[in-house]
């Protein structure tokens, strides 16, 4: 069975989060600051010192990082990164789930050794293909 962490999972359960998630082959691993909402790890996106590293094979986090102050960003990404197995959050997975958010549109890039990182832009508003391939020229590493 593959685990997902569910990051600021509030009150949410794994049938709030995807449907490639919300299946019987995935376990729901719930992290929050909250103690209220009984998550099974108290914690936030800069200080998950409680999940083991490389230990889950995906993330779910919906409307979070856009909470943190910009500093904290790079922080909370390298925080999920370290909890992911090293084969977890592909690049699907990340274009699938800004998808299902309801993203219009959504490139990515996924480089190997020696990075093993993963970029995205998502954009609310439908754009040509042209427009979205510029939009990532000007942020993806080359």
């Amino acid at each position: 069975m593959k685990t997902f962490l569910h990051v600021g999972c509030g009150p949410q359960h794994k049938d709030h989060t995807t449907s490639g998630f919300n299946t019987p082959e995935w376990f729901e691993l719930r992290l929050d600051i909250d103690k209220s909402v009984a998550p099974d790890i108290i914690g936030t996106m800069t200080d998950m010192s409680a999940v083991e590293t490389s230990s889950v094979d995906a993330i779910f986090s919906s409307h979070n990082i856009e909470h943190l102050s910009p500093h904290e960003v790079p922080v909370a990404l390298s925080e999920f990164r370290r909890v992911l197995k090293p084969d977890g959050f592909t690049q699907m997975v990340l274009s699938g789930t800004l998808k299902a958010a309801g993203f219009a549109k959504v490139a990515s890039k996924r480089r190997e050794h020696p990075f093993y990182d993963l970029w995205a832009v998502a954009s609310v508003s439908e754009r040509d293909d042209t427009a979205l391939r510029s939009l990532a020229s000007e942020h993806f590493p080359g």
